[in-house]
């Protein structure tokens, strides 16, 4: 191929390229809401500690596994078992022992959540951070607002081209510049969170909780370059 005959990057009078971005955003409800829950143990010694820490670790994994199905996803996170110091003169003394646990729950049936929320606040020493509303990766509205983005582009060249008195030839490039959800777990919207704590059981279980899902913002973006046929100026 010479030089005279590679191709034109910006288009020639006889085939005029026109470049545009399409963009679509979409509002839909959530498929999927994260919970974060801290277990936690104070003892006067390590065993004590220790053993309340796992007692009440089991507690709520019990508590968890029992939604069934209503629960997608159980992950156990940090773990840490610390002493506290008191200082008596110039030595240093172990006062107690500090112990924690996270666990992350995730699931899709919003009913249970809020019962399953209100029971594990009501834990022992237990506090529970959330809910993260989300999307699946995997979710329809990805492509669907990827598609609109795609056909708000091909409009708007089209416009531009009939501006000019001519009309689209062909399709040079499409360069997909991403579709975003909503920021991911543990980063949420101010507002958008719940956090409720609870530092002993009672004989009476608390009404669920009525958690409102928050509807999720689909972002998708292209850039777009089209051939056209030689305008009428």
């Amino acid at each position: 191929m010479t030089q005279d005959s590679a191709p034109q990057p910006y288009g020639t009078p006889e085939v005029p390229r026109v470049a545009v971005r399409g963009e679509a955003r979409l509002e839909v409800d959530p498929e999927i809401a994260r919970i974060g829950i801290t277990v936690t143990a104070r003892g006067t010694d390590r065993r004590t500690a220790l053993e309340d820490l796992t007692r009440r670790n089991n507690t709520v994994l019990e508590l968890i596994k029992s939604y069934g199905d209503a629960v997608e996803k159980l992950e156990t996170g940090a773990f840490s078992i610390n002493p506290e110091l008191t200082r008596h003169g110039r030595a240093e003394h172990i006062r107690a022992y500090h112990g924690r646990v996270h666990i992350t729950a995730e699931l899709a049936d919003f009913t249970a959540l809020g019962e399953l929320t209100t029971r594990l606040a009501d834990l022992e020493l237990t506090s529970v951070d959330g809910p993260w509303w989300a999307l699946r990766p995997t979710s329809p509205a990805h492509g669907e607002a990827r598609r609109q983005a795609v056909l708000e582009a091909v409009q708007r060249a089209r416009e531009y081209a009939a501006a000019l008195g001519a009309d689209l030839a062909a399709l040079v490039e499409l360069a997909d510049l991403g579709a975003e959800n909503a920021l991911p777990f543990p980063t949420a919207a101010p507002g958008a969170g719940m956090r409720t704590m609870a530092f002993s059981t009672t004989e009476e279980t608390a009404p669920p909780l009525d958690l409102e899902p928050q509807r999720q913002t689909v972002y998708a973006q292209v850039n777009a370059r089209f051939t056209m046929t030689p305008p009428r100026l």
